[in-house]
């Protein structure tokens, strides 16, 4: 739970503050050179100096504690900036970038690019491979993408998006943006992803047939036959299905349509949410801010990507 009225939502000192709190729980440190030593760095004050801006008598080179992070050199104040992070790691199905625009007062493609820093700041830097001895590891494959039926009068069928999800029960999910769901394409996800000594449970298709003797032990369920769960229960992938109706319907409610381009970052907030889905929104949120390290991200990135 989250109080709303709080002054880092409101006030663009308190919300510095309270990442400086966030990022630097024991002092400040040079964003540089990664001098830590209060002694070597200055905090400048003065009429002419904008609040929170250090000196670091190591690399002669002034920083702020948003250098470095998808933050740098943005002119959305930061209390608006900490108040879009609660709100997309609090909103189950996504906040879009139009709502957002209207709630902080900011233009819409300010919003746009807002939306996709905070996404690449959910995005984990060296994800580490799910699964393992004894656990359990559900693969499934799904479609994201416009039906021919609700075209209406546009001539052009929309594209689907072939989406592959990794998720070992009780623990994290792993989602892929994949060409196709051919043995080779699924293969390389599901040995790069996931611990060989898992037990992998998949659906009837023909692909997961020769992967799976990698593993552990593969257990499928056959939906064409109403199949849904084996051996008392142990074998489906109920959770992999859970997944994707959570996607759909953050797509549908909320996203409408989502671009090939962009579908990736997307799978990386969904996994986020799913992976941090027994903390609170305030601590999903403070995770969120914390991976925004490392990670400035140019206006010139997303724009290049979508016209790749």
């Amino acid at each position: 739970m989250c109080d709303l009225t709080n002054p880092i939502f409101t006030d663009a000192d308190k919300a510095r503050e309270h990442l400086e709190r966030l990022y630097w729980p024991n002092g400040a440190a040079c964003r540089h050179c990664g001098n830590a030593d209060p002694a070597r760095i200055t905090k400048l004050a003065g009429k002419s100096t904008r609040p929170g801006v250090h000196w670091c008598n190591e690399c002669n080179k002034p920083f702020t504690v948003t250098v470095g992070t998808v933050m740098e050199d943005s002119h959305i104040p930061l209390n608006k900036w900490v108040l879009a992070y609660h709100l997309m790691a609090a909103s189950k199905k996504g906040m879009s970038a139009l709502q957002l625009s209207r709630m902080l007062g900011i233009t819409y493609k300010s919003a746009w690019f807002l939306c996709h820093r905070i996404r690449e700041s959910m995005t984990p830097n060296s994800p580490s491979p799910i699964g393992g001895q004894s656990n359990v590891v559900e693969a499934d494959e799904t479609f994201i993408g416009g039906k021919a039926r609700n075209r209406a009068y546009a001539k052009k069928e929309p594209k689907k998006h072939v989406v592959m999800t990794l998720v070992d029960r009780d623990g994290e999910s792993r989602s892929f943006h994949v060409a196709n769901v051919r043995a080779k394409t699924l293969r390389e996800k599901i040995v790069t992803t996931v611990s060989r000594k898992s037990h992998l449970m998949t659906d009837e298709l023909a692909s997961y047939e020769k992967v799976g003797k990698e593993f552990a032990n593969h257990g499928m369920v056959d939906h064409s036959a109403n199949e849904y769960a084996r051996l008392g229960g142990f074998v489906h992938i109920n959770t992999a299905e859970c997944r994707f109706s959570l996607m759909k319907r953050a797509v549908y409610g909320t996203h409408h349509s989502i671009s090939e381009a962009h579908l990736p970052r997307y799978l990386n907030e969904w996994d986020y949410k799913w992976n941090t889905r027994k903390i609170s929104d305030a601590e999903r949120a403070a995770t969120a801010v914390k991976g925004a390290e490392g990670k400035r991200l140019q206006y010139r990135q997303p724009r290049e990507a979508a016209h790749a």
